[in-house]
């Protein structure tokens, strides 16, 4: 069977140049595509790479590749990233791996934001298959759940827990993540606007209108998709 998580990493390549800085997120499209740029000795001496994923920079590192702090994102130039589902205009659910609030960073500082995936994860709009992951300072929690309630009532929230230890997930930032599940999609504009404005909410996963373009494989080969906007949405 083919790879087509592989054919989008390495069509994704093209548009890196000689003496770029890259951003890169994390799981097997990203993997593949250092796999690739490492192929291009020449290439890969002349990058330089910011991650915000503890996996993704430790395979920088084993690879022998010039990685930076994700603190040092001036000058960025592409930031490739892979991502659970997105639609026509490249809004996307980033829900899994819960260090979303530094890959906005990360992401809104490159000139180019590029996702990359096979042909699975896209859709003509996003759905409820996927949660929506808001990271929270652990004060503010009991103000956040009742906040989330109130706006969203036929929603379900869930605190994340950790498998391999008792308690709740903690951030990087030192934050609790958790997960709604909308019976029904909301309006994104208005759902990103609106989760943002709840006081103690640092971030939450949905990338409204990042996206410069997408990569994505499948059966009909490749496909490089550029946003189309509903223009009554400012």
């Amino acid at each position: 069977m083919e790879d087509y998580k592989f054919e989008a990493a390495k069509a994704s390549v093209d548009f890196i140049k000689h003496g770029q800085k890259i951003g890169v997120g994390a799981g097997s499209s990203i993997f593949h595509m250092i796999d690739i740029i490492l192929k291009d000795t020449t290439l890969a001496q002349s990058l330089s790479f910011v991650s915000s994923s503890f996996k993704t920079r430790q395979y920088l590192r084993e690879k022998g590749l010039t990685e930076q702090l994700s603190s040092n994102i001036e000058g960025l130039d592409l930031y490739f990233d892979g991502c659970d589902q997105f639609d026509t205009e490249l809004n996307a659910f980033k829900s899994g791996g819960g260090i979303h609030t530094s890959e906005k960073i990360i992401a809104a500082s490159a000139k180019e934001f590029i996702l990359v995936g096979d042909e699975s994860k896209f859709v003509e709009k996003l759905n409820n298959k996927h949660p929506l992951v808001i990271e929270i300072l652990p004060e503010s929690l009991s103000l956040v759940l009742k906040k989330l309630q109130l706006h969203y009532p036929q929603s379900v929230v869930a605190i994340r827990m950790a498998s391999q230890k008792d308690g709740a997930v903690i951030t990087e930032n030192g934050n609790l993540l958790a997960d709604i599940k909308f019976s029904v999609i909301p309006d994104l504009n208005e759902l990103n606007i609106k989760i943002k404005m709840i006081t103690g909410i640092v971030e939450h996963s949905l990338f409204y209108r990042m996206a410069n373009k997408a990569v994505i494989a499948g059966e009909q080969g490749i496909r490089i998709i550029n946003p189309i906007y509903d223009n009554a949405i400012k």
